[in-house]
């Protein structure tokens, strides 16, 4: 039987184009655009390539902006975003004869918005999401004299902040965030409360009620997010509801995470865009994780779709299979998938049972491709189910021995499947009850599965004797084998 699992879900991504055009509507990304285009021979830079102060006012304006320190702000952070993705060229004070201030140009980069192609542009947003991840995880400094070091430099000690630790919490985060946008049961396309998110990554999951102690820590955590959800959200990133800041209490004080009967959206509510998955599950892939996306098997062979899907819950392996369809012949597809659906190994029932719902989205078109495989001792009881449920009349009754075989296989694929529990047994009583003497028979049944099958028959009956009987059979089954 199949045992391994894959950490993650697959997603469903938007077309690298419309991603394209989210990434350039995004406001952070849309503002470094337009610095970019408006940078020239006049524009000033200090030593690391920021924007002269002085210039800061007419970059506001630029940008539509109100030429005061709010305006400044958010002039300042699109130029870092410009100069960090290539978009504007710097050339630093040291290099130039203009005294103290260096000089900048339109870089490379700029020209990809308009004449790249889409993956061009969402690598420019991928770079002005890393630009905007350090700055969400950089310590927060509420007077910066208390950190300056008597020789004048920041002092890092001073600062209790731990680089690593704060971008692996914030990775971890928006990783949670992830699982919960793309896991079936999840989220999906709906807000999670910022108060749970936060408690994913602190409460353990075998805790009942969270002492004092982790509240505090969650109210911690709840402000930090806060704030950091706050800077991810103009690049594109995520839709942030705020904390309400009705909700402090007191200057200094974090709230407390919600009680039941309040109104949970006032403390804070988050979710990934179609951009934002786009872009976390970039980063997971650039670490090394496993995040398949829908679409990652359509050029792949019918083996490795098959195996493929048998990670994957329905709608995306629905999903993921029409997408492989598309590309090929109908009958050239149908006879590929029936090739790839035979087997003994532990994976092969689960892809029968893929290849079946493979094929209704074939349609008629499979049928050649069907009937060809009716004396198949593998595949054709599954050829006789198919085309019994599309109305055929002159399927041929299968022998006994299939009948079986094709009980035991159905079986395990659904145990592999983990399929809903009260389902699974009523399709074991509904096999059993078909079949007078099932357990005498099955027993015999030539399918590597056979004595797992009969002892999950054991456990899953409900009728006491039967799954009772099913436990003799099983053994009788391993005393065979």
């Amino acid at each position: 039987m199949v045992s391994d699992r894959p950490t993650l879900p697959p997603v469903r991504l938007h077309s690298d184009a419309e991603l394209a055009r989210d990434a350039l509507a995004s406001p952070l990304l849309a503002r470094a655009v337009r610095l970019a285009r408006w940078a020239g021979p006049d524009t000033r830079v200090g030593a690391g390539g920021e924007l002269a102060d002085e210039q800061l006012p007419e970059a506001a304006r630029v940008l539509g902006l109100e030429p005061d320190e709010d305006g400044a702000a958010y002039a300042s952070e699109a130029w870092r975003v410009a100069v960090d993705t290539g978009l504007v060229d710097v050339v630093e004070p040291s290099e130039t004869e203009e005294g103290d201030h260096g000089t900048a140009t339109a870089g490379e980069n700029l020209a990809l918005v308009t004449g790249g192609a889409p993956q061009d542009v969402l690598g420019l947003w991928l770079d002005g999401l890393d630009v905007v991840f350090a700055d969400a995880t950089a310590p927060v400094l509420d007077d910066i004299a208390d950190v300056i070091g008597e020789n004048g430099e920041i002092d890092f000690d001073a600062l209790d902040w731990d680089p690593e630790a704060e971008a692996e919490f914030l990775e971890g985060v928006l990783g949670n965030l992830y699982l919960l946008t793309v896991a079936e049961g999840g989220s999906g396309e709906g807000p999670v409360p910022l108060p749970a998110l936060a408690a994913s990554m602190i409460v353990p999951d075998d805790m009942g009620e969270p002492t004092d102690d982790v509240l505090e820590q969650v109210s911690e955590a709840m402000m930090r997010l806060d704030d950091q959800f706050r800077l991810l959200e103009p690049i594109g990133l995520v839709a942030y509801q705020p904390v309400d800041e009705a909700l402090m209490a007191e200057e200094g004080e974090e709230p407390a995470p919600p009680v039941d009967d309040e109104d949970v959206s006032r403390y804070g509510m988050v979710r990934l865009t179609p951009l934002g998955l786009y872009g976390i599950r970039a980063r997971m892939l650039e670490a090394g994780v496993d995040a398949p996306a829908v679409g990652d098997l359509a050029d792949k062979g019918a083996d490795t779709l098959l195996d493929g899907l048998a990670q994957y819950p329905e709608p995306s392996a629905r999903a993921e299979t029409a997408l492989w369809l598309a590309r090929r012949d109908p009958l050239a597809g149908a006879r590929e998938l029936l090739a790839a659906a035979r087997g003994t190994d532990a994976g092969s029932p689960l892809r029968r049972l893929h290849c079946q719902q493979a094929l209704s989205l074939v349609g008629a078109d499979a049928e050649p491709a069907v009937r060809d495989v009716l004396d198949d001792p593998e595949l054709g009881g599954l050829a006789r189910v198919w085309l019994a449920e599309r109305g055929a009349s002159d399927v041929p009754p299968p022998p006994e021995a299939m009948i079986f075989w094709l009980a035991i296989d159905t079986i395990a694929a659904q145990l592999d499947a983990d399929g809903d529990l009260e389902e699974l047994q009523d399709l074991v009583e509904g096999l059993t009850g078909q079949h007078s003497g099932f357990f005498d028979a099955a027993w015999r049944v030539n399918h590597p599965s056979t004595a797992e099958v009969l002892e999950a028959m054991g456990r899953l009956h409900r009728d006491k004797q039967a799954a009772k009987e099913a436990r003799k059979a099983a053994f009788k089954a391993r005393s065979q084998g």
